[in-house]
């Protein structure tokens, strides 16, 4: 769903305070935090999702890994995973193995146990994770607190709903479904413990509201101008000449109209607006940081397969949220 659609649905909810719920919805952050002691906070959120590739294994994957992730843009660890099936009745059970089987490696690859489950019968396959993490209540990652002079950075290249979309079309390239696949079910682990060293001022994961919807909701929270230097913006192999045949989705020209007025474009190829808008499944991590701290984060991070980019910096509030050029 659009975020402006939530977004008015969340207001009619009533809510009880409590001291204890230290992140709730109200920014809409990637998951929420639950303070239970002094020095141990609790992480919770879910996420599910139908196929975007035909393997039933690499669909477990990559629905885990993007489950998993929030998580990690929250500064924590996970712990605890629990499945949530949605599956044919007269499908082949062997597919819903394949899917489970995926997602119970990448549980275990993060160091969370597998603790159980639901599963109903639906004329769609869907599958996701129910995640608790822990943190600390003293460092957890908000997506709000960039300051003024900070430096923005992204751990994963864009592009994934662009690509998915033109393998259904069968018109994809080999290695760049595999890119995409190998970029989808990385976890986020390894960008987040290291990033959990430096003083991060926010951060947020990159999924279906797409790099701009994510980063809007960053910039606003925080009450600064984000400026993107689109050119060091880093995309999966493939993605912009799929965009310009229009290899794009619904849900991307949805992100595009949700934000109609609130991002400043600065003579961007029509290609490039559509990979900021572009859905992502299983995205990096995008955070803010004081400048002084750049070169060792991102000699940390260049040590890692998939290679982080600097795409932009903070400044103060301007007639734009955000301003892309």
């Amino acid at each position: 769903m659009g975020p402006e659609v939530l977004s008015d649905i969340l207001k009619t909810i009533p809510v009880k305070e409590d001291k204890n719920l230290i992140v709730g919805y109200e920014k809409s952050d990637d998951a929420a935090v639950y303070k239970i002691l002094d020095d141990i906070a609790l992480i919770q959120t879910l996420d599910f999702f139908t196929p975007m590739v035909e393997d039933p294994y690499i669909f477990g994957q990559i629905a885990a890994a993007n489950s998993l992730s929030d998580v990690y843009a929250m500064g924590g660890k996970p712990i605890t995973a629990m499945n949530i099936v949605c599956f044919p009745e007269k499908e082949n059970i062997k597919v819903l193995e394949e899917i489970l089987r995926g997602g119970a490696e990448k549980i275990y690859e993060s160091g969370a146990v597998l603790s159980g489950g639901h599963s109903i019968h639906d004329n769609e396959i869907k599958y996701g994770l129910s995640v608790t993490g822990i943190c600390s209540p003293n460092k957890i990652f908000k997506n709000y607190g960039s300051k003024e002079g900070d430096i923005l950075i992204l751990t994963k290249p864009l592009g994934t709903g662009i690509i998915t979309t033109a393998s259904k079309m069968k018109v994809v390239k080999e290695n760049e479904i595999q890119e995409a696949i190998e970029n989808m079910t990385t976890l986020n682990k390894y960008a987040g413990e290291i990033i959990a060293k430096y003083p991060v001022t926010a951060c947020t994961d990159i999924t279906g509201f797409g790099f701009l919807g994510h980063l809007y909701e960053m910039a606003s929270a925080s009450e600064k101008t984000f400026v993107i230097e689109s050119q060091y913006i880093p995309c999966l192999s493939g993605s912009k000449e799929y965009a310009k045949e229009f290899y794009i989705t619904g849900s991307g020209q949805k992100n595009r109209k949700s934000l109609e007025g609130k991002v400043k474009f600065e003579n961007i190829p029509f290609e490039m607006e559509e990979i900021l808008f572009d859905p992502q499944t299983s995205g990096g991590l995008l955070f803010s940081i004081p400048v002084q701290y750049v070169n060792d984060v991102m000699k940390e991070l260049g040590e890692l397969k998939i290679k982080s980019a600097i795409v932009g910096s903070v400044e103060n509030l301007k007639d734009f949220i955000i301003i892309v050029r």
